[in-house]
């Protein structure tokens, strides 16, 4: 089965927070940003389509002619906990960063997630598609999904996942 990844497009925060499944605002740029991850879908048909229930990932869905995509919990980005909403220079002061930031693969954020966490429950979900008699399916979700399907596809592995994180509007083809 082809999966096809589309990240959201450009977020309106500051650079340097760590948002992940916070709701954030989108740029005022989304119209033309998500014009061109529109076309480079164009032509395409799916089975099924899902997405993030985030709002950037809904808004884009619906942009790009799939205001009915199914809303998928295990599409968000990872849970980032009480580092939500916070500067990497924040987060670098919380003495129990130094884990982290030694294994974050393994190691869940304050409160949040793992890296392995967020792969695991992406895994299941792949699980579950693979069970079905879908020929081409589309996620519409978030950077460190799209990473984590690439290891999933063999592409590369999980330590390596933060250097390969897709651009904002990206979109990316697995077969899984």
């Amino acid at each position: 089965m082809k999966v096809y990844l589309v990240r959201h497009t450009s977020v309106n925060i500051q650079k340097g927070v760590s948002y992940g499944q916070t709701d954030v605002p989108l740029r005022n740029s989304f119209e033309v940003e998500a014009e061109v991850t529109r076309k480079n879908l164009e032509g395409l048909v799916f089975d099924r389509v899902f997405c993030s229930p985030l709002g950037r990932c809904v808004r884009l869905a619906a942009f790009c002619g799939y205001p009915d995509a199914i809303r998928e919990g295990r599409l968000k980005e990872l849970n980032f906990g009480d580092w939500e909403m916070k500067s990497w220079d924040e987060i670098s002061a919380d003495p129990y960063s130094r884990k982290w930031f030694e294994d974050w693969v393994n190691v869940p954020t304050r409160n949040g997630e793992s890296l392995m966490q967020l792969y695991n429950r992406l895994t299941g979900f792949f699980e579950e598609l693979k069970e079905q008699t879908y020929h081409q399916v589309c996620l519409f979700t978030h950077g460190g999904i799209l990473t984590s399907a690439c290891v999933y596809a063999g592409k590369y592995g999980l330590k390596e996942a933060f250097e390969h994180v897709p651009p904002y509007g990206a979109v990316i083809c697995i077969e899984i």
